[in-house]
């Protein structure tokens, strides 16, 4: 079965990895905060229950290993165990739908978001190319060449430090 790319879920995972950010130099949990998860949880058609949210942090941090490199990408099998798709047939085909412990349906769908992502745009989700961010970024330009999550903060600032060291190293010769 070839990977179907839901535009909605591509957006809830991109928000999910970048639930992590840092704010004025420290790293930020954004789901740390239990009423704000659970608000997040609800935002994007979970319950906001705090097993949902285990699972939910769970899939985050292991996605973001893999995307990182710091984890292969069968670490994420754990996540999907006893999980499976039944077909669904209705008046314009087959459907697929996810057969999951309610409390793992956020996290097991970020994970085959993922994938869906890894199979029809290889290399599109990526972490922000710069070292001091923890977000990441989904590359919808043309030429896949986008680096920074925000070209106004990361993209700027990554612009303005390798002037100023060109300007730096020039004087200094």
């Amino acid at each position: 079965m070839s990977a179907v790319v839901d535009p909605g879920q591509q957006d809830t995972l991109l928000e999910l990895l970048n639930t992590t950010p840092v704010v004025n130099g420290a790293p930020r949990d954004k789901l740390a905060d239990a009423e704000a998860a659970a608000a997040w949880q609800r935002a994007h058609g979970g319950t906001g229950s705090d097993e949902e949210l285990r699972h939910l942090v769970r899939a985050r941090d292991a996605l973001q290993a893999v995307l990182r490199d710091d984890a292969p990408a069968t670490s994420l099998a754990p996540l999907l165990k006893g999980v499976c798709r039944r077909p669904r047939i209705s008046a314009g085909g087959v459907d697929w739908e996810l057969d999951a412990p309610v409390e793992r349906r956020l996290a097991v769908e970020a994970v085959l978001a993922w994938s869906a992502l890894q199979e029809a745009k290889p290399g599109r989700l990526r972490p922000c190319a710069n070292p001091e961010c923890r977000l990441f970024l989904l590359d919808r330009s043309k030429t896949n060449r986008a680096r920074w999550c925000s070209m106004a903060v990361c993209g700027n600032r990554m612009k303005a430090r390798r002037h100023y060291q060109r300007t730096r190293d020039s004087t200094a010769e």
